[in-house]
């Protein structure tokens, strides 16, 4: 029992460590808007921040991903602007070649492979971390070093998909043409109630075996059950009833505003990882 608690006590100290790096190295006092994630680490994200106190934090303004991560920026007393809100706020120029107003987006992932392509939704919020992702600047990946993988669903060993209720049996029958084993709608608690995301769907975690990587999309093969995350993201995402998938792949923000695309950019720029000896690992 002691040993487990101390197992424990490490894995959040590598998280602590991996955040208050990340949050050292990429935030600025200049900063407008920044992107909250879900899930634990980033807590350790929203405290770094808050220390910096009001003087620095007064006139920003932070944009969650789920009920989640906004009670955790209202709980450390900063102040929280919901997506919608958000694009309200900065208006819309047709003529206006910014489309990322949000300054920096701090998150955790569930795998990060070598290329930075990241497997997400565990947490079931890969929808609206993909949405302020898309519109970030750049997006920081934060995690403990279990979370870093050379190939994506290596010990990860699903992809979560979000879909319409209605069209959930549907979408699990079109993933396992695709070559999923077993793919499940998620439950929850005792009473195995289908989860309900903050969008008010339903979440497949649909297994496949261990991805390529992008590089290596010369050795793509469907039949064989060899996908890039790339490859299986657009196959998934042409199922009707899907909502998103958890694969944060392509391009990153940097790169879409140098192209000049509307092509989403959801990758992280960079990826902070706490060790369980108190090191930070970096990649990127």
């Amino acid at each position: 029992m002691a040993s487990a608690a101390a197992s424990t006590n490490l894995i959040e100290s590598a998280k602590r460590a991996a955040c208050r790096q990340a949050v050292a190295n990429h935030f600025s006092p200049n900063f407008t808007y920044v992107g909250i994630g879900s899930g634990s680490t980033v807590a350790y994200v929203v405290e770094a921040i808050a220390e910096l106190g009001p003087s620095v934090t007064g006139k920003m303004k932070f944009v969650p991903t789920g009920s989640g991560s906004t009670a955790l920026i209202r709980n450390a007393g900063l102040s929280v602007l919901q997506v919608p809100d958000l694009l309200l706020e900065v208006g819309f120029h047709p003529e206006s070649t910014d489309h990322q107003p949000i300054d920096i987006y701090f998150d955790g992932a569930d795998e990060v492979d070598a290329e930075l392509n990241c497997i997400k939704g565990g947490g079931a919020c890969h929808f609206q971390e993909k949405l302020v992702s898309r519109l970030s600047k750049s997006f920081i990946c934060v995690a403990d070093s279990r979370k870093k993988v050379d190939r994506l669903l290596t010990n990860w060993t699903y992809v979560p998909v979000e879909v319409s209720p209605m069209g959930g049996e549907y979408v699990r029958r079109e993933l396992l043409r695709l070559g999923s084993t077993d793919p499940k709608i998620r439950v929850s608690g005792p009473t195995f109630i289908r989860t309900i995301t903050d969008n008010h769907n339903h979440i497949i975690d649909a297994p496949f075996p261990t991805l390529l990587l992008n590089s290596e999309a010369d050795k793509l093969d469907p039949a064989k059950g060899l996908w890039t995350p790339d490859a299986l993201l657009a196959r998934i995402k042409k199922i009707f009833g899907v909502l998103e998938v958890g694969i944060f792949s392509g391009l990153n923000g940097p790169q879409v505003a140098q192209l000049s695309t509307d092509i989403e950019g959801v990758k992280p720029v960079k990826a902070y990882f706490g060790t369980p000896d108190g090191k930070v690992e970096t990649l990127g």
